[in-house]
């Protein structure tokens, strides 16, 4: 079986050296830089910008209007809506280069990014966490966790198939799938 092409939008910059695994397609003015290393199957909407320090996993949908910049991983199967935010500076300035203070962001598999949702820097998404629309996430997500609000509070648990769950114990998604929910904690049954 043959591997799927990259596609590159024609308005679109991939510098040289920049790693793009197969099916990968970057659409309208985005811009992957040199030292960023991309898994296979991933989609990079309009207008996306990737840094040099960035490794991001397979299948990975980063819709319109989101920057990654250094110092960022995302796991395989992360989305990232439409006009969300990552930082990588805690405390900047524009008269102060703060390169050497980043902190480092770490997205895990299968969480969600909903659209206009800010990540600061130095976090931890937990396995298929939610993040809402607009929340502000300025701490570690546990695994499944529903984040919303701002600053963002956990506000339940989510399944893998993204619906939330709901209950204590063991707590049955409707796909299927099976969890114990106990206080501060969802673990897959």
């Amino acid at each position: 079986m043959a591997e799927a092409a990259v596609f590159v939008h024609p308005s679109a910059i991939v510098d040289e050296g920049a790693t793009l695994g197969a099916g990968c397609r970057v659409w309208h003015f985005s811009h992957i830089s040199a030292g960023a290393h991309i898994g296979s199957a991933c989609s990079f909407g309009q207008n996306v910008y990737i840094g040099n320090d960035v490794v991001i996993g397979n299948n990975v949908k980063i819709q319109n209007n989101v920057s990654v910049y250094d110092a960022l991983r995302l796991e395989d199967d992360v989305f990232c809506g439409p006009s969300m935010v990552f930082t990588n500076v805690y405390n900047p300035r524009a008269a102060i280069a703060r390169k050497a203070e980043y902190r480092q962001t770490v997205v895990r598999r299968g969480a969600t990014l909903g659209a206009n949702c800010t990540v600061v820097c130095g976090v931890t998404i937990g396995e298929h966490a939610f993040v809402g629309a607009g929340a502000v996430v300025n701490r570690d997500v546990p695994a499944h966790g529903l984040m919303l609000g701002v600053p963002a509070r956990r506000r339940g648990w989510m399944c893998v198939c993204g619906v939330q769950l709901q209950g204590q114990g063991r707590v049955n998604c409707c796909c299927g799938a099976a969890y114990e929910v106990r206080e501060g904690r969802c673990d897959r049954a």
